[in-house]
């Protein structure tokens, strides 16, 4: 039926679809300013760590324990910065050829669009978590009255919490879903 149509209209379709297909293109700045951002933050880690190494003789237990956990926190981000990072350009972008490294993530193997949201949402709930802990920590140390942030964090946590699942519930509702599907549609073409 495409034999019919117009040069012109061929033309015109053919344009408006390369353009669109290529204005994927448009979001590798945006992730290679998210490297920049990664490497900006790296230096608030070195930071942290410089700072407890030259106070640790001062420290507490509980400051040297925040100070763990703040670099705990930012490792978390950082790992969700490669997530969006490396997941978003790989699946709207354009696909990693990894096939040459031995130190290839696993989870790129298994990632498109639905599983990528749920790794962000269990990032936002672990990082999340962290900062529970390290209010909950403050609270306890300084018994100080912090507790209406406490109980807003908590909130906070439970809201990322029930977002992970509700996408990792949805997520395997599809899968079912589509498997379902595929096996009617094959039950269907051996029967023709």
């Amino acid at each position: 039926m495409s034999g019919n149509r117009n040069p012109v209209s061929n033309f015109f379709e053919t344009a408006t679809e390369s353009l669109i297909f290529g204005s994927r293109w448009v979001q590798a700045p945006m992730y290679m300013g998210l490297i920049s951002g990664a490497i900006l933050y790296l230096s608030k880690f070195a930071e942290e760590l410089i700072l407890i190494t030259m106070n640790i003789e001062q420290a507490t237990g509980t400051d040297a324990m925040l100070a763990i956990l703040g670099m705990i926190d930012a490792s978390m981000v950082l790992n969700l910065l490669m997530i969006v990072i490396v997941g978003g350009y790989s699946i709207f972008v354009s696909k990693i050829d990894f096939s040459d490294s031995d130190d290839k993530p696993q989870w790129l193997d298994h990632i498109d669009a639905g599983r990528l949201k749920i790794a962000l949402a269990s990032s936002l709930a672990l990082i999340s978590g962290v900062h529970l802990l390290k209010t909950f920590i403050y609270v306890q140390a300084k018994a100080s009255s912090a507790i209406g942030d406490l109980k807003y964090e908590i909130i906070i946590h439970m809201v990322f919490i029930l977002s992970a699942l509700l996408l990792t519930w949805v997520e395997n509702v599809l899968a079912v879903t589509e498997r379902i599907t595929g096996e009617i549609i094959g039950h269907e073409q051996i029967e023709k």
